[in-house]
């Protein structure tokens, strides 16, 4: 199995683990409860999304970097606001950056170039607008600074 052979299969893997994740949490007294449960759905489709874009020849080589990073950050088991020890709820943070970051790229590259890879079930540039307006409170100030340099800007 070559290199890109076996990154499609570790995608294709985190993102199926990641949705099935969050389905089965969502079922949970927990979960129904969350009051950031409508956002954390949104999870696997925002990585989707950055992992067909990084691959995408319209999106600039500055961005695709950027989108590296929010990939390596949303798969690592080590960031700001723990999955390990948080369960779902610990990838607020991961959503966040990656709104952020896609809200870059669309800045950089138009709206059309995001939405012919989008899989959600609402428009992406709303699904990331929504996600922007409440990030600061969503993971707190601290955290969001930190995340908003980590994104490249």
């Amino acid at each position: 199995m070559g290199y890109n052979e076996g990154m499609s299969v570790r995608k294709r893997d985190f993102y199926q683990q990641l949705r099935e994740q969050i389905r089965e949490w969502l079922k949970s007294d927990e979960g129904r409860a969350n009051r950031w449960a409508e956002y954390l759905l949104s999870a696997p489709d925002l990585f989707h999304l950055m992992w067909k874009l990084s691959a995408d020849p319209d999106v600039p080589a500055k961005e695709k970097a950027k989108l590296a990073g929010a990939l390596a950050y949303f798969i690592s088991p080590i960031d700001l606001i723990p999955e390990g020890l948080l369960g779902p709820v610990g990838y607020v943070d991961d959503i966040a950056l990656a709104a952020y970051v896609l809200n870059g790229v669309v800045n950089r590259t138009g709206p059309e170039v995001l939405a012919r890879h989008w899989a959600g079930d609402e428009d992406v540039l709303v699904a990331i607008r929504r996600i922007l307006a409440v990030a600061d409170e969503m993971v707190g100030a601290g955290v969001w600074r930190k995340l908003k340099r980590l994104g490249g800007r």
